[in-house]
């Protein structure tokens, strides 16, 4: 495959992000929304599950004290 001259290769780009269909600025601000929410939401449960294996974890080691 032949390599594009400069010129050829930017008109190739620029044909190609003129297909980008780029998101309104109202579904942006509903998707970061959503993301917040979910790594928040995220963040509590593995927060959670973090904890319980550390008291597990710490009564095991009791067991051989």
């Amino acid at each position: 495959m032949a390599k594009p001259t400069p010129g050829e290769f930017v008109r190739q780009v620029r044909q190609e992000a003129s297909k980008v269909i780029w998101p309104s600025r109202k579904e942006a601000v509903t998707t970061s929304i959503m993301v917040l929410i979910m790594v928040t939401i995220m963040s509590i449960f593995f927060i959670g599950v973090d904890q319980l294996l550390a008291i597990g974890i710490e009564w095991l080691l009791s067991l051989g004290v």
